[in-house]
């Protein structure tokens, strides 16, 4: 190297720190970076384990096992669950609808005829368009959601919660915790009173529930459209008659007579023809009841006005029975007392405005009846205990037209009319022959209605409603109602007021004393309550 090489500066890579010293050999490789946290040479490295399916938050660990883990038992113990084949589907159904989900027993034997079983929408497709017919034919919503569950564990969709209020049906499954749920709704439009259709849904549910049956899903479907077409089982004649005969045999359980007979049969006919012309011409059911009361209360009325010596009262009073709504009255109690309260405030709320309804046609009519110098005396229509067998009698006669007003099937209306004659026959010995209060002694008939339909339900493993509904309605209170208004009409609020609270205590009365008889006939009969439980409330939480 020469003098002049040596004073060439020096380049950046030979200035830097790490830059070899003179005479110090570098091997041909690259130069390979360590750190203090490098493993020395020798040392084994540990292989990393292999990894794993990724899992969900549901998934076992791998360290588990069933065999060396206790089996964990509640401190109140697990409670025994026993489904009995022999009790109803409904209460199989209400059962496991009170449970949880992970609760439930497994699911029945399946419905299924094509491979991997039908797809999950039809099924609650099916299920949803039951409940409508069972909703809109005045079942109570905890029966509504019985069928839907019991449609959808037909065919093999355990994990279901359907829910029903008034006017929307809804229903999800889930397949498994990790999966989506589906879901479906459908709205209630209509409704109508047709007991043979709803016979008809609870044959086709109880089918579907049983395994020796084997319904496909296309089998139902079709059953299911052959109940929406069929007609209802009486003419239209014969259902003003049959409004007719009920007025008529209300008014004799108040002291009429013949003649009162007659007349409160022709006013009630014409109230009924007036209500289907409003039906026919789009008027709401509100104006259908006010134009239905005023006929009866009309020819009322007028017999007073012409001085003819009949109870006119009892006229007006026969004329009402006909119009009460005790059918939606009981439904919306049994919604509240069985936890479906928005369903029940809504039932209850309508059955104000049908109440409001024939509140108004009757006071317009008695209002100018007043207004005419008619005197109507109250007390015309009491002394109705005289006449025993004769009351008996007219008490059987308006189960059965109510029966036939309801549209139930002719094989339920002899059961019935018996079972209208008994609860009037226990309310007269208790009330009249006891001397007892009329709020009790109704409430203790209605709960021998209640008992003995449901009694007759699980015999035929039908609904209780065409055995209880028309049976009840010798007791409907409308000779309180008749008073109440027309104190109201004579300017004595506070007497009508009165008047009318007892009413409303007689009509609550019914509605509690049908749903305690029911609920009594599932808690001691073999296999129904089993299981079953409520919601448990404790005071102030």
């Amino acid at each position: 190297m020469t003098d002049a090489e040596d004073r060439k500066p020096l380049s950046d890579e030979a200035r830097m720190a790490f830059t070899p010293p003179a005479g110090v050999e570098v091997g041909d490789s690259e130069s390979e970076t360590t750190s203090e946290f490098a493993l020395p040479v020798g040392l084994d490295v540990p292989q990393p384990p292999s990894a794993e399916p990724e899992g969900s938050a549901f998934s076992l660990p791998p360290t588990y096992s069933a065999r060396e883990t206790p089996a964990f038992t509640p401190a109140a113990g697990i409670p025994a669950v026993s489904l009995t084949k022999d009790a109803p589907w409904q209460d199989r159904m209400r059962t496991m609808l009170r449970m949880p989900v992970t609760e439930r027993p497994a699911p029945e034997p399946v419905q299924r005829t094509e491979e991997g079983g039908p797809a999950v929408p039809r099924v609650l497709d099916l299920s949803l368009r039951i409940g409508e017919l069972l909703l809109a034919g005045g079942e109570g919503a905890e029966d509504v959601e019985a069928a839907m569950f019991a449609v959808c564990r037909s065919y093999g969709l355990d994990r279901c919660e359907p829910n029903v209020t008034f006017t929307l049906l809804s229903i999800s499954y889930q397949p498994s915790l990790v999966d989506d749920p589906v879901s479906a709704a459908r709205t209630v439009r209509r409704r109508g009173t047709d007991y043979t259709r709803l016979a008809a849904v609870f044959q086709l549910v109880d089918d579907l529930s049983d395994p020796e049956t084997h319904l496909s899903l296309e089998e139902a479907y079709r059953r299911l459209a052959e109940i929406r077409r069929n007609r209802h089982p009486y003419p239209t004649w014969v259902l003003t008659a049959a409004s007719g005969l009920l007025a008529g045999a209300a008014s004799v359980l108040v002291g009429g007579d013949v003649i009162v007979f007659v007349a409160a049969a022709l006013g009630a006919m014409l109230g009924d023809r007036l209500a289907w012309l409003c039906a026919g011409r789009g008027l709401p059911e509100f104006y259908q009841f006010t134009v239905a009361a005023m006929p009866p209360a009309a020819i009322g009325v007028a017999l007073t006005v012409a001085q003819v010596d009949v109870a006119a009262s009892a006229v007006i009073t026969g004329g009402l029975f006909a119009l009460l709504p005790g059918r939606a009255l009981v439904a919306g109690v049994q919604d509240g007392l069985t936890g479906f309260y928005i369903t029940a405030a809504a039932r209850l709320l309508e059955v104000l405005y049908f109440f409001v309804g024939i509140v108004v046609g009757v006071l317009v009519v008695l209002y100018f009846g007043v207004q005419l110098g008619a005197q109507l005396n109250p007390e015309a229509a009491l002394g109705s205990n005289e006449q025993p067998l004769v009351q008996t009698a007219a008490s059987m006669l308006l189960s059965l037209t109510f029966a036939v007003l309801l549209q139930q099937e002719r094989s339920t209306v002899l059961a019935v009319t018996l079972n209208g004659g008994v609860a009037w026959v226990v309310y007269g010995a208790m009330h009249y022959a006891g001397d007892l209060s009329p709020v009790a002694s109704t409430a203790v008939a209605a709960g021998l209605v209640g008992l003995f339909g449901q009694l007759m339900s699980r015999y035929r493993y039908a609904s209780a409603l065409p055995y209880t509904t028309a049976a009840i309605g010798p007791l409907l209170p409308g000779s309180a109602t008749y008073f109440g208004l027309l104190a109201i009409a004579q300017n004595d609020v506070d007497g009508g007021l009165g008047s009318l609270t007892k009413a409303a205590a007689l009509a609550m009365a019914i509605a509690i004393g049908v749903n305690l008889g029911s609920e009594v006939s599932r808690l001691f009969l073999r296999g129904a309550g089993r299981g079953r439980k409520a919601a448990k409330r404790t005071r102030g939480f």
